[in-house]
């Protein structure tokens, strides 16, 4: 009988059966395979041949070798002290980390390569690998930003979002790596992160950064706003505003009322230290009301054109929400004035709160979050003050002052005519239109 008749020497059903079952199961794990692992087998190759294409080195010295030969020792074996940085101060974070750095003439700056920097901390890239098996923590390029640092296009800073300083704090050899916010890569806020061989001594340089950070922060003195404005000068949800220019005279209300509000705003402040020393509280709280376009916006700017160097928080209907960062950062750069317009807006909605309860109840509760003696003072308007009277009753103490501001008389009014158009028609036209 011919051999190849015969079926026992028929190998083509051996490697069907072969490939048949090699189509059954995962050719990994040799699991039972799905419809859709075709798509993962596909997968698994492209991984793979990546893998294969990446540099063992990273392409660059690594990481763990500069910082010790810096530090003088083997640095996977160090703590990390950690703070997050709002988005907001970061700038604030690079002028303190400079001036920090400065003091060493031999202090250096070096960057990390890879995209997955901005997924691992400090420790973990000192490890030089990834779970996914790609290598990381080699040195790379450093990244800057250019953030604003006032409302003016001129003003502004190259800020490093991601880099490690090398430099020397009290003698000591330090590793600062400073990072700013990234919301591509789901990072919502910044962060510094200090090594070096004594934990006391990167303890002294973060209360050092954050001292410095106060100290020299770009939002001192400034008028600000939190929330998006694509086309304001701003840092991540904080906007710069020039500071407006409205003289007490350019401020038409009843007689002795402007005063009253300037003596709680502004005149407490200039008299802290004698209020303190009788145990006074220097945090006021002060609310205009009244009906549209009487007034109450131009009396705040005013306010802000008499405090200069005085920090300004400007909040308004939806962006109230951010009340608690406005009170942290009102007590942070005091003398500050926080100012709300608008409550009424917000008075019962619970869409922003963060615990279910009015964001008006909120707001007044981010005055009790100030100390007595923070020269703080919160303004807050209203053109109805009856939507805000069950939220004031509930949280009593929080307003110093509430002071109507109502429509013009017919003095008040003649006063407005004279003051915008007198230029333009003459007193006895004006008289005229004052008394309609």
């Amino acid at each position: 009988m011919d051999p190849s008749s015969d079926p026992s020497n028929d190998h083509s059903n051996d490697n069907s059966n072969d490939s048949s079952n090699a189509a059954l199961h995962d050719p990994f794990d040799g699991s039972p395979r799905s419809d859709v692992d075709p798509l993962l087998d596909d997968l698994h190759r492209v991984v793979r041949a990546v893998l294969e294409r990446v540099p063992t080195d990273g392409g660059g010295p690594r990481l763990v070798d500069v910082l010790a030969a810096h530090l003088g020792v083997e640095p996977r074996a160090l703590a990390v002290v950690a703070q997050p940085v709002p988005p907001h101060r970061m700038v604030d974070a690079d002028l303190a980390l400079t001036e920090v750095s400065e003091n060493d003439p031999e202090r250096s700056i070096v960057g990390i390569a890879g995209d997955m920097r901005h997924h691992m901390s400090l420790g973990d890239l000192m490890q030089g690998v990834h779970g996914s098996g790609l290598p990381v923590g080699q040195v790379g390029q450093v990244d800057y930003d250019r953030m604003p640092t006032g409302p003016s296009p001129d003003d502004w800073r190259q800020v490093v979002t991601s880099g490690i300083r090398l430099f020397r704090f009290d003698g000591t050899p330090v590793a600062v790596r400073q990072q700013g916010a990234n919301r591509q890569f789901g990072r919502e806020v910044g962060s510094i992160e200090v090594m070096c061989t004594d934990r006391d001594l990167a303890e002294a340089v973060m209360a050092r950064v954050q001292q410095l950070m106060d100290e020299r922060s770009v939002l001192r003195g400034q008028v600000v706003t939190f929330g998006s404005d694509p086309y304001g000068a701003g840092i991540s949800g904080v906007t710069f505003v020039p500071r407006p220019t409205v003289d007490a005279g350019a401020v038409v209300l009843p007689d002795g009322l402007l005063e009253r509000v300037s003596h709680h705003v502004i005149a407490m402040g200039e008299q802290r230290e004698r209020l303190l020393a009788h145990g006074q509280h220097l945090k006021r709280g002060v609310l205009l009301y009244g009906p549209p376009g009487t007034g109450k916006t131009h009396t705040v700017r005013h306010l802000l054109s008499a405090t200069p160097g005085t920090t300004a928080v400007l909040l308004s209907g939806g962006s109230l929400r951010f009340v608690h960062d406005a009170a942290k950062v009102a007590r942070a750069h005091q003398p500050a004035i926080v100012v709300l317009e608008d409550c009424d807006l917000v008075a019962e909605d619970r869409s922003f709160s963060m615990g279910g309860s009015p964001l008006l109840f909120e707001v007044l509760d981010a005055l009790d979050g100030l100390d007595a003696d923070a020269d703080v003072a919160f303004v807050l308007t209203t053109n109805r003050v009856e939507d805000l009277e069950i939220a004031l009753s509930q949280r009593p103490g929080r307003v110093d002052l509430a002071a109507e501001i109502p429509l013009p008389d017919l003095e008040g009014r003649l006063e407005l005519l004279c003051l915008y158009g007198g230029h333009l028609f003459g007193h006895e036209a004006m008289s005229a239109a004052a008394a309609r």
